[in-house]
């Protein structure tokens, strides 16, 4: 059960991750759009600025955002696979226990004197 709750919580955080690149990459879309197609972009490489097209830099920033959604996508499908799988172990848990569990066995005999 643990190892189903790390695995969950690896995947909630790789989906946090995902979103946060979503956010990131939205506002640098929102930016492009408020400037003029002739301003000058730059993209750093390593400790180096390198100056870039606005279409190639629009373009690319857009296919990012796709990338991440569909990521997000899969996360969240792992996400559910794994809290039904958990569902699951915790109702089989719980059926082991109270099989377990003594039954009722009728009256109890009564001493006799």
């Amino acid at each position: 059960m643990a190892e189903v709750q790390q695995q969950l919580q690896n995947y909630v955080n790789s989906r946090q991750k995902l979103e946060s690149q979503q956010q990131e990459n939205k506002a640098v879309q929102k930016e492009f759009a408020g400037l003029k197609d002739e301003a000058n972009i730059y993209k750093m490489v390593g400790p180096v600025l390198l100056k870039q097209d606005k279409t190639e830099a629009v373009l690319a920033v857009d296919g990012r955002l796709e990338y991440i959604e569909k990521e997000i996508k899969r996360v969240e499908k792992q996400i559910k696979d794994v809290e039904d799988k958990s569902d699951e172990l915790r109702a089989q848990i719980m059926q082991a226990q109270s099989e377990s569990q003594p039954q009722g066995q009728g009256p109890q005999p009564q001493a006799v004197a």
